[in-house]
């Protein structure tokens, strides 16, 4: 369980995050969204210990990170795993050896183990057969897979992924969408996912906090967020054509249907 309570971040005096208290389901897909500048991606390092807050905690477990020394620490981020926004591959390593990577730093398995280990990460998205390709072999799509299974090559209990589909195709980005819930499902992992993208959101948001500049202004599950009665949220959601057309229809079949309930 990962708790957060009052939580402020200011930069130079400039407030970033404004006093938010809220909390990450266990073994669901937790989703951060918002427009550019709303304080996702500054949230995100507060969560992994990469910015320290200015006040506030952030709790994981009943553990605020905020006190933590720097051994408890280290133990922690071993139970994190990481997907950044443009993959972050090694250019110089194969496939395989970047999923390697924090087997080779951070386990104590030899490296028979070790490759073992990576081979299954590699299966389990779907990439064995692009094992001893580089990064600049492969797409961007099997990147974002390659890093995934990086992501979850130390059996992690919490993975983070920043903006996982940007510069995606739309069907591509569904694949990595449906590729974090199985795998936040199969493996009882917390996952955050900070996105923009409302596709993400109706496709895997299993609870969904919406930051509008450093406030938190709504959260709930995807089933509630089409009929939020937030006027940010909605300026938010129903930004799309394709979203304005959708709450059309919606209106006009649920007047249709209490036309008819009236007639009846």
């Amino acid at each position: 369980m990962i708790q957060v309570r009052n939580l402020i971040k200011e930069f130079e005096g400039r407030l970033v995050l404004d006093d938010i208290t809220t909390s990450f389901k266990k073994g669901a897909v937790n989703m951060i969204i918002g427009k550019s500048g709303s304080g996702k991606t500054v949230f995100l390092k507060c969560l992994i210990g990469l910015i320290q807050p200015s006040s506030g905690e952030i709790r994981y477990n009943g553990r605020d990170i905020t006190e933590m020394r720097a051994r408890e620490m280290k133990r922690l981020r071993r139970d994190m795993g990481m997907l950044f926004q443009g993959s972050a591959l090694f250019d110089s390593k194969t496939v395989l050896e970047n999923v390697m990577f924090p087997l080779d730093m951070f386990s104590r398995m030899n490296l028979r183990e070790r490759k073992k280990r990576a081979e299954f990460c590699l299966e389990r998205v779907n990439l064995s057969h692009a094992a001893d390709l580089y990064p600049s072999e492969i797409s961007g799509g099997m990147m974002k897979r390659a890093a995934i299974a990086r992501a979850i090559a130390l059996n992690p209990r919490y993975l983070f992924c920043d903006e996982p589909n940007s510069g995606l195709d739309p069907k591509t980005a569904q694949l990595i969408d449906e590729l974090i819930s199985d795998i936040t499902e199969d493996f009882g992992i917390t996952s955050i996912v900070v996105s923009h993208d409302m596709n993400s959101v109706m496709n895997i948001g299993d609870n969904i906090i919406f930051l509008n500049e450093g406030i938190l202004e709504w959260q709930g599950s995807k089933d509630k967020i089409m009929d939020a009665n937030n006027e940010k949220l909605n300026e938010f959601v129903f930004a799309s054509e394709l979203f304005k057309k959708i709450k059309a229809a919606d209106t006009i079949i649920t007047e249709n249907n209490a036309s008819g309930q009236e007639a009846g």
